[in-house]
């Protein structure tokens, strides 16, 4: 048997039915949960003005929270895995600066506001912070030189980084009116989700999903180093172009419609390797789905915590991200002590 499959198939499933499970009940609970707390009652399930709360409001943040964590999740698995690093972060390519560097460009261009022109307010804050995020790792990869280096690629990237960072922060000076809007953004929010970003992300969640399950046999060659790789017929440049397109596609739906939004990406694909070891198409999958149900969590906690004002769920992310990140940290290193 595979060393990576060494786990039983049976605590695979158990895991799997068992985020798919608590997905479902915290999407519950984000349904029944408002402003004041817990708002579900057999009256309110009658009440034609309750329902259309429910399912205009309630419902589509709910889902449009587990969607946009479950492309981060799948990205963080395959930035890990194309860096053969578990400390690669999703935004590692520059597509966090790039999407903050198109909404702060078109709020100084247009205003903070999108009411003042018709094609504006079609394209919207989320399409330019996708524009932003596919253009920032368009240009990670010119500056890299192409994909043939994975250092190069990782370098190109904290570059551009902190060059739009600092691009942003300029323009952001140079117009206070959106200092407040900014911030909303940089600190993630699920506010304003609606069917149309449902559709939006679920179609290119399924789009990524497929193309990652396709590359995940590349990717457990890859995780053995470069030239074993490529020893195992695995053409790497091609495979770093496609984990970098899917990268980018997920990305930038995600950022574009919370945000940006901290640790998610980085934190599901380590509590998958906590509970399982597994293949690349098990732990992208898995990644996934632990993704979207620790933001589901985090927007629950975000909407209940100090009812009826709402703390932005990146805040919340981070704290449980972090945490649990240096939780991992020590208990390993316990570990690696008593050894």
């Amino acid at each position: 048997m595979n060393s990576f499959d060494s786990q039983p198939n049976n605590r695979r499933r158990t895991v799997t039915t068992a985020l798919c499970v608590l997905s479902v009940i915290f999407v519950g609970l984000g349904c029944a949960i408002g402003s004041s707390g817990f708002e579900i009652t057999p009256a309110t399930l009658h009440d034609p003005s309750g329902l259309q709360i429910i399912w205009d409001i309630r419902l589509p943040r709910t889902l449009g929270a587990w969607l946009a964590g479950a492309l981060l999740g799948l990205s963080g698995a395959l930035a890990q895995g194309l860096f053969r690093n578990p400390l690669a972060d999703p935004y590692l390519l520059g597509s966090a600066s790039g999407a903050s560097l198109g909404v702060a460009f078109i709020m100084t261009a247009f205003g903070s506001t999108l009411d003042g022109s018709s094609w504006l307010f079609k394209l919207g804050l989320s399409g330019a912070a996708f524009l932003g995020a596919i253009l920032a790792v368009s240009l990670t990869i010119i500056l890299s030189r192409g994909v043939q280096q994975t250092m190069r690629l990782l370098l190109a990237g904290i570059i551009v980084g902190v060059i739009l960072g600092a691009i942003t922060s300029l323009i952001t000076l140079m117009d206070p009116k959106i200092i407040q809007t900014m911030q909303s953004f940089l600190l993630g929010t699920t506010s304003f989700m609606n069917w149309n970003s449902i559709v939006l992300m679920g179609s290119i969640w399924l789009i990524c999903a497929s193309l990652s399950w396709f590359l995940s046999k590349a990717l457990d060659a890859l995780s053995l180093g470069e030239s074993t790789a490529t020893s195992l017929g695995v053409h790497l440049p091609p495979l770093r172009a496609s984990l970098i397109f899917v990268l980018a596609l997920a990305i930038g739906a995600a950022v574009a419609q919370t945000g940006l939004i901290a640790f998610v990406g980085l934190a599901s694909p380590h509590l998958i390797r906590s509970l399982l070891r597994v293949t690349h198409n098990w732990l992208i999958l898995l990644s996934s789905l632990a993704g979207g149900l620790l933001l589901v969590v985090a927007d629950l906690g975000a909407r209940w915590l100090i009812a009826p004002e709402e703390l932005p769920v990146g805040i919340l992310t981070a704290v449980l991200g972090g945490t649990y990140l240096l939780w991992l940290m020590y208990s390993q290193n316990v570990n690696q002590e008593a050894l």
